[in-house]
């Protein structure tokens, strides 16, 4: 895997992250 490629995926794994973060009613702490 190139770094590009690993790039890629760290910044599509942040997105989905702030998406998750950006709606606690799917926060995996289950926030109030």
């Amino acid at each position: 895997m190139s770094a590009s490629e690993l790039n890629e995926l760290k910044k599509q794994l942040e997105e989905l992250l702030e998406k998750k973060f950006i709606r606690p009613s799917v926060s995996p702490w289950g926030a109030p």
